[in-house]
This record gives structure tokens, sequence and C-alpha cells, in this order.
């Protein structure tokens, strides 16, 4: 069965690529299409288009459908196109004729941009939780290991003192950019399409405001072109928001690589993190953020495909749209997959003590040595060269300590002022 079934055959070949592989990405919008179907058909009865029995029945076996998708027992075999047929013929079987009303007043494209509108705002909120789980993971791990010495890096080389309190707090501090992103994503996503139809509106005199409140969208997408056009855009702009979050995740995930090999050594992983050789017996490789250090680089792709597949297309319905669902569905499990086993694995982060004995960070607190000569009265610059002296004769000595006071320092790491900041954000 197809929606737009006029009685004339299609040819194999051409049905075959056109639906793609349609049904199975479609199964993760049964239940919005089922929600969208509902507040569709109340409002139907609503303008008398249904008879109260007609809505009462369509609403009741609409009902059934979102248990049997909530349980995983919906299918779209291969006789339907998508998501939206199959859901019309089991309405049809069922109830006849009031199964036949229920497209009336909308089109496959309203239809598609309200489930997965409705599937990112879940999407989305869920993120921002995964995300503020991470963030509260690291924050206590960053109170934890707050006074514990580790070398900065700039360059790759030895630059200036830093701590594990710094390092996971900055992390923690990068996700509430993140938040901030999500939550414009869900701005954006929290608009009805419903209504615009094949992008043109409707000659029926529906009621969007009641579909806007039925399915519970902070406002509507007024403009019926502009509803079509947000196709694309929506997707693209929480594109942009997970890649945000796949970057911060993919650099801890560098660090931790970095940071776990024997050339470092600052941290370790118990042996359930790690992976094994089939020919080294000695190795202990870090698999699980090599992968969420990939499957992130991955997503931050996301963006531009969604961009070349969308950025030359005039206003208007373009079957190229379809597309979208391939590269965003995917994305959208791999992160928060991603999301959740460095949940499950960041806690399990063991750090070392006394990194910077090794006599090779000496060179770690030159700048502190240097600043305590400004103190003192000597010029900046001529204080730099004096340093820079007894780097050359080999007469610098360390002082090891750090006594940094502004906000966000190695000794002032703010930690209760980042947790209010994520608080205001989320």
């Amino acid at each position: 069965m197809k929606l737009w079934e006029k009685g004339i055959p299609t040819d194999k070949q051409i049905e075959h690529f056109t639906v793609g592989n349609d049904r199975e990405l479609d199964l993760v919008l049964a239940k919005y299409d089922a929600l969208g179907s509902i507040a569709h058909a109340k409002m139907l009865g609503q303008i008398g288009l249904l008879t109260a029995t007609e809505t009462d029945s369509l609403v009741e076996a609409l009902n059934e459908i979102i248990v049997d998708a909530e349980a995983g027992n919906f299918e779209i075999e291969d006789s339907f196109e998508d998501v939206h047929s199959k859901i019309e013929y089991l309405l049809t079987v069922k109830l006849g004729d009031a199964g036949k009303k229920i497209h009336t007043a909308r089109s496959r494209n309203d239809q598609v941009m309200v489930d997965v509108n409705l599937y990112l705002k879940d999407v989305v909120i869920e993120m921002k939780e995964q995300v503020k789980t991470t963030f509260d993971l690291l924050m206590e791990m960053a109170d934890k290991y707050q006074n514990v010495l580790l070398p900065g890096y700039t360059h790759l080389q030895i630059a200036m003192p830093s701590s594990f309190g710094m390092w996971f707090s900055a992390y923690a501090e990068s996700f509430i950019d993140d938040i901030t992103l999500l939550n414009a994503a869900l701005k954006v996503v929290d608009q009805n399409p419903l209504g615009s139809a094949a992008g043109y509106g409707s000659s029926f005199p529906i009621n969007r405001t009641f579909t806007t409140k039925e399915l519970g969208f902070e406002t509507l997408k007024y403009n019926s072109v502009a509803a079509q056009m947000s196709r694309g855009k929506s997707e693209k702009i929480v594109a942009f928001a997970m890649s945000s979050v796949a970057a911060t995740l993919a650099k801890f995930s560098m660090d931790v690589c970095l940071y776990m090999s024997q050339n470092f050594d600052f941290i370790g992983l118990p042996a359930h993190l790690t992976t094994g050789s089939s020919i080294m017996p000695h190795k202990k490789n870090p698999d699980v953020f090599e992968l969420i250090r990939g499957k992130c680089n991955k997503i931050q792709a996301l963006p531009y495909e969604i961009t070349l597949i969308t950025n030359n297309l005039p206003s208007g319905y373009h079957r190229d749209l379809q597309l979208l669902k391939e590269g965003l569905f995917p994305a959208i499990q791999n992160l928060k997959a991603c999301l959740d086993i460095a949940i499950f694995s960041i806690k399990d982060i063991t750090v070392k003590d006394n990194i910077l004995a090794d006599k090779k960070y000496n060179y770690l607190f030159t700048v502190d040595t240097l600043n305590e000569m400004v103190v003192a009265g000597m010029p900046f610059r001529d204080a730099y060269k004096a340093v820079a002296e007894q780097l050359e004769a080999g007469t610098y000595e360390s002082p090891k300590a750090t006594q940094h006071t502004h906000e966000g320092s190695i000794n002032n790491l703010c930690l209760a002022e980042i947790k209010a900041k994520m608080n205001r954000a989320y």
C-alpha cells in the first residue's frame, strides 16, 4: 500500500531505489507518527470532519499502536513504503472508513516533520540528561583529585603545572557550552509544522493551535512554506549540537588514550575497561575510549553531510530530504551510546600520584619563578631573560609549588561556580 497509490503499478527497481532503507529507519518514528495522528484525529473531530465515534475509535487504535511500538512489536513489512503507510493500513483494516479518513487535511510532508520534531525533542532532552550526568561525574573527579598535580602541555611540549582537578573540570565546563547548543536545538524543533500539508497549507478549516497544544509543542511554525523549509534545517541544527557534544567527548577520549600510554603514565584503567592483543600478552588497550573518539569524530561530519544534501534546494519539498534520516538516526544512537559508555567508564579512571617527581617536569615551574621575580620588582622582560639564562646554564632550580589565586586557576578552580553555571544553563 502506498499513500499516493493511483492504481498504476510502480516498477520494482524504481520502488526499491526510492524507498531505500526507510522501513528500518522509520521504526523509531512509529510512536511519534501515532502521537501526531492522535492529535490530528482529535482536531478533525473538533472541526466536524470526523464524528465523535470515529475520533474515539481512531484514538483508541492509535494508542494500541503506541503500546506495540514501545514494546518493540511494531513492524514495517516490505509491502509498505514507510511508517505512515503501515499505520494508515492498520487503521483502515481495523476501522474501515474511519481509517481512510485519517489523512484528511495533511500530507506525508507535514506528517513526517511532526514525527521527526517530536522524536528530536525527546532525543535532545535525553542527551541533555546524559551530558549532565557526565558533567556531574567529571566534577566529582575534579573535586576528588583537585590537588593532584599534572603536567600541562602546549605543542605537546612540557608547559606549565596543571592538576587533575583542572583537567576533569575543564571538560565539565566545556559540556556547559554543549548544553547551550542542545537548548538552542530544542527551541528549533519545539515548533509544530502540522497543518502545513505539502508546504502550502490546506483549504480545510483546520485548527493548528489545537494540534500545537495537543502535541506539547511550545509554538507552531506559522507560515506553511517556512514549516516545509524547516525540514533539513532542524536536523542540521540538532546535528551541530550533537557534533559539539561529540567534539568534547572525542577530545577527552584522546587525552585518556594519551595519558594512559606508558610514555605519559598519568592515569590507569581497570582491566574491564581495556582489551588485549592477540600476540602481545602485556597489552592493555583503551579500546573503549578509542571507539568513543572514532565514533564522535564521525558524528562531527554529520552537519556537513546534511548541509551538502540541502544547501542547493529551493523552497518546497524534494525527495532528497528523505536521505537526512540515513545519517542522522544512526548518529543519534551512536552518540547516546558513547555518552552511556563514558558515564560507565569515567568513574573508574585512576590517577597517578607524584607524577611531577620526574626531573623532566622541573621546567613546568619556570613561569612561576619568573612571576616571583616580577613581584619582587624586576621588569617582566628582564625576569624572562634571567630564567632563560638559568635554564641555559643548567642552574635553574624548580620551586615545585604553585600559588595561583585567580578564578579558574590551579589553586582556585571555582568548582562551585562551574556547578552553578551548569544549573543555570540546564
